[in-house]
């Protein structure tokens, strides 16, 4: 029997898959290419601002929008590319380019791949370019063996999701960064866990996901690690991105995942959690199997 937390977990689930959903915008979507290989995916609503660049992109033609063949090295690309958001930020026609970042995501067929270019960050939803990013699930076991999660509430000036919950740390995996010295830097950064302590965080698993909403397509991919923290170690807000920490029970965290108090794709992570550390049992819960599933999708 489903529970209203399981229908809930089930909802949210679904959400940040809508991508996949019938009805979604996936069927008018047009290939994004770069070199001959698809990278994203790019909305109906955004072909006709991209004809205003024909020296950059090629016409439309069997499903796909390709960047020029003549841009055939990852600089000229990047730097093209560049121009282009550029003009179209101080056009202002794009909401999602007004939280310009100044940070550059590497654009790849596959994370294994060699990156084509480099792009902004504010801009990838636009083309549907694969996001990566690092979370850091903390947590600690009370004397007699209890679980308990850190939680960081977020800034209320952050540019997305201010004030929601998240997981104790995580940040975009940067063009030119390491993922291993991601996580470590974002524990630094974020809750000023010494650098001794964050190595030795453990990669774990990675979370996927595709959501579609009216700045883009967004498919990310999350490689995430657990990092058990000494009974006695509390972190502290470091460079302002949160603004406090809870260490909380397992069964208030599950409580609070379903809720609109939490950041929908940190909620998917530690859904992840939950189900690696048993927390969630297949013999209990009648969505385990749906569950597992939209936490691993092919991006």
């Amino acid at each position: 029997m489903a529970t209203a937390w399981s229908e809930s977990m089930l909802q949210l689930v679904r959400k940040m898959n809508n991508f996949y959903s019938p009805g979604s915008s996936r069927a008018r979507c047009l290939r994004f290419e770069v070199a001959d290989r698809h990278v994203g995916w790019i909305l109906p609503e955004m072909v006709s601002i991209l004809k205003n660049f024909p020296d950059v992109f090629d016409p439309p033609k069997d499903g796909a929008i390709s960047l020029s063949s003549s841009l055939d090295s990852h600089a000229k690309r990047s730097e093209v590319m560049d121009g282009v958001l550029q003009t179209l930020r101080r056009n202002d026609a794009l909401t999602c380019l007004k939280g310009w970042r100044e940070e550059k995501y590497d654009v790849m067929a596959r994370y294994c791949d060699p990156p084509l270019m480099s792009m902004e960050r504010s801009a990838t939803s636009l083309f549907g370019v694969k996001r990566y990013g690092v979370h850091i699930n903390g947590y600690s076991r009370s004397d007699d063996g209890e679980l308990r999660m850190w939680l960081a509430r977020r800034s209320a000036t952050k540019q997305t999701y201010p004030g929601l919950l998240d997981n104790l740390a995580a940040g975009g995996l940067a063009a030119g960064m390491s993922i291993g010295d991601t996580a470590v830097k974002e524990c630094e950064e974020e809750a000023c866990i010494p650098a001794a302590i964050a190595k030795k965080a453990r990669p774990i698993s990675t979370v996927s996901y595709t959501y579609e909403g009216e700045e883009g397509v967004f498919p990310e991919s999350q490689f995430v690690f657990d990092l058990e923290l000494p009974a006695d170690f509390q972190p502290r807000v470091g460079d302002g991105e949160v603004q406090e920490f809870y260490f909380l029970p397992i069964d208030k965290v599950k409580e609070l995942l379903v809720s609109d108090d939490f950041k929908p794709n940190c909620a998917l992570v530690v859904l992840d959690f939950l189900i690696r550390h048993s927390c969630i049992d297949p013999d209990t819960e009648p969505y385990y199997q749906e569950f597992v599933e939209g936490l691993h999708q092919n991006l």
